[in-house]
């Protein structure tokens, strides 16, 4: 059991929690990848009077074993609800390891040194796809799902402890395996056979059922029996224990306004802006637009052809918008017109909306792969837009969300970004509650970003984009 128990907790990585399993498999497959090109070396030259050199092997293998495992975190082959469908996972890790292989041909180009006959290269992908599969399999024979899940104890069983369950049947919470309620005094309990009383000590209720952490969600925390005691007893044997908010941040990556308190936000790690994570974002932004303008320019250029050529050269290209920036400042951000020219001819601010009648045809191709968005890559340079941040809306939304959502002005303590945390979290919203529901995941973003969140962004917004999510 001790070792399906080391699965089951998280790394912290940057302040941002991953499943250790993953870690695991990641530092795995990075050795198979590698272990793939060398067995490809040996069956492409078989029978050839050729001899591996490791001092030249290494470096290429280094390179496309970090090029193809980047490639497979884009299209989410180490995210946990993948790995419950065997099909998707063999799909995903096939679409993986075969995109990979463009950024490894630019590599080539630019870098000779790292060049890769295409034999060998085509024969490592195809031994990488194999090996990598036969390793998922291993690991969900032997590493049974449901054990490999964290297990959870929740302390309350009321209406707190309500958010929990409709977390889970929400399917919010895929990497956990809640397996027990304690009803504390004060609690409006359920009727339900994952429902306790505290009859004999909390760290029996840990043995019994293995936990690996303990949620408080008691609904009132004044009465004089509360376990504190066992608490601190449990915390010192290695067992997580979490508040509410904290919990649903960890395991959810979201920010819960509904259970929120302003103490929660001045006392809890995080909302860190200083000098070198502000520059090192900075850099980020400007090395992924140079390395994004290559393949922006051509296809801006088609989509400026196809919007003249469907407006018989009568309507703008581009258009401008004023939205809110870091501080709630103003600026124009930059779009490829994507709806008839006289969309707002009222004067009405207003979202866009699924079959939006505005949006013209080649807006509707363009917004599915989000090529009306390739001129803000200037709002990035300007500075006045990072690459990875909350989304930047119109004044006319902001004055209206801030005064009906609590917190929602704490967005824009960063700079608004092309894409973000709530964008690959969250499908596409045009209503208050769907503004609500990406707050969290902002709050979120504010509270937890650098550099290495924004890099696993930018890899999943990979998915997002080439599998057409979210686009309106």
């Amino acid at each position: 059991m001790g070792t399906v128990k080391f699965f089951r907790h998280s790394t912290k990585l940057s302040r941002y929690y991953v499943p250790t399993e993953f870690v695991v498999l990641a530092v795995i497959e990075f050795f198979i990848l590698i272990f793939s090109l060398y067995l490809a070396f040996i069956v492409r030259f078989w029978g050839s009077d050729w001899q591996l050199i490791v001092g030249e092997f290494i470096p290429k293998a280094v390179v496309f074993a970090i090029v193809l495992q980047l490639s497979m975190v884009a299209f989410g082959v180490y995210q946990r609800q993948i790995g419950r469908f065997l099909n998707m996972l063999v799909l995903r890790i096939a679409s993986g390891l075969l995109l990979g292989m463009i950024p490894l041909g630019v590599s080539f180009y630019f870098v000779p040194m790292f060049f890769l006959g295409r034999g060998a290269l085509l024969l490592a992908v195809l031994f990488s796809f194999l090996l990598i599969s036969l390793v998922r399999l291993f690991f969900r024979k032997v590493v049974k799902e449901k054990n490999m899940r964290t297990r959870v104890l929740v302390l309350g069983a009321g209406k707190k402890a309500d958010l929990i369950r409709e977390a889970v049947n929400a399917k919010e919470l895929e990497s956990l395996n809640v397996v027990l309620f304690i009803a504390m005094l004060g609690d409006d309990v359920p009727v339900g056979g994952d429902v306790a009383t505290l009859d004999k000590p909390l760290v029996e209720f840990v043995q019994e059922f293995d936990v690996d952490e303990i949620v408080i969600a008691v609904d009132d925390r004044r009465f004089r029996n509360f376990p504190n005691k066992e608490l601190i007893d449990c915390k010192m044997s290695g067992i997580n224990i979490l508040d509410l908010v904290t919990f649903f941040e960890r395991r959810a990556g979201k920010i819960r306004l509904d259970m929120l308190n302003p103490s929660w936000l001045y006392l809890a790690d995080g909302f860190q802006t200083g000098t070198v994570r502000r520059i090192g974002k900075r850099i980020l932004d400007i090395l992924v637009v140079l390395m994004l303008l290559p393949v922006a320019l051509p296809f801006s250029i088609l989509v400026s052809l196809a919007i003249l050529l469907e407006s018989g050269f009568r309507g703008p290209v581009l258009y401008s918008q004023v939205r809110v920036k870091q501080d709630g400042e103003h600026f124009n951000i930059y779009k490829f017109r994507s709806m008839v020219t006289d969309a707002e001819k009222d004067g009405v601010a207003r979202w866009a909306s699924k079959n939006d009648s505005r949006i013209t045809k080649v807006g509707a191709i363009i917004r599915k792969g989000r090529l009306d968005e390739l001129p803000q890559l200037y709002n990035v340079l300007s500075g006045d837009m990072s690459f990875v941040g909350p989304r930047p809306e119109r004044p006319e939304f902001i004055e209206k969300l801030s005064k009906s959502i609590p917190y929602y002005e704490e967005r824009h303590r960063v700079k608004p970004g092309l894409t973000g945390w709530a964008q690959v979290c969250y499908a596409y919203g045009d209503t208050e509650q769907d503004s609500v529901e990406k707050l969290q995941y902002d709050l979120f973003y504010v509270k937890n970003y650098n550099v290495l969140l924004d890099l696993l962004i930018l890899l999943q917004t990979a998915e997002v984009v080439m599998l057409g999510k979210g686009a309106q």
